[in-house]
């Protein structure tokens, strides 16, 4: 089997502030992980992109999906509902991302069916942490199915 660090990951990110995305995108940059990253503006984009995904069939999904909350035309809190009720959505592994430290968003997001809650830092250096955090955790230390149904 390959070594994690060898393998290409897919992550789609849901974030419509363009700077915010850029410092990801930058921070994935840095990180031993090879991700290609799919960056979507808004939740309705989403929604449209993960169901035609998943219509190519299971392989086609992104192996991560960091989320925002607050987004225009459908918010993250939607987005992660109507993935968790979706039969072919429904297992992706969904961490929401997000400037929110609010408990009844993190309630909420739980409750909903996140993987996962990071609020994002305002300093870069600390983002840039946030964000190898996640992939260690994820890419390094979870096991992902092999073939997803």
């Amino acid at each position: 089997m390959t070594e994690a660090s060898e393998q290409q990951f897919k992550v789609m990110l849901v974030e419509d502030d363009p700077g915010d995305a850029g410092l990801v995108k930058a921070a994935f940059a840095t990180s031993r992980f090879t991700c290609r990253i799919e960056h979507i503006h808004d939740g309705v984009e989403a929604m449209k992109r993960l169901r035609a995904l998943a219509q190519e069939g299971a392989s086609s999904l992104p192996d991560l999906i960091l989320l925002d909350l607050n987004m225009p035309r459908k918010s993250g809190h939607e987005v992660l509902a109507e993935m968790k009720a979706d039969d072919d959505l429904k297992d992706l592994p969904v961490v929401v991302l997000t400037t929110s430290d609010a408990e009844r968003d993190v309630a909420a997001a739980y409750h909903s069916g996140a993987s996962g809650f990071v609020t994002k830092p305002v300093d870069v250096d600390a983002l840039f942490e946030s964000i190898q955090g996640i992939l260690e955790y994820w890419f390094g230390l979870m096991r992902l199915p092999a073939n997803r149904p």
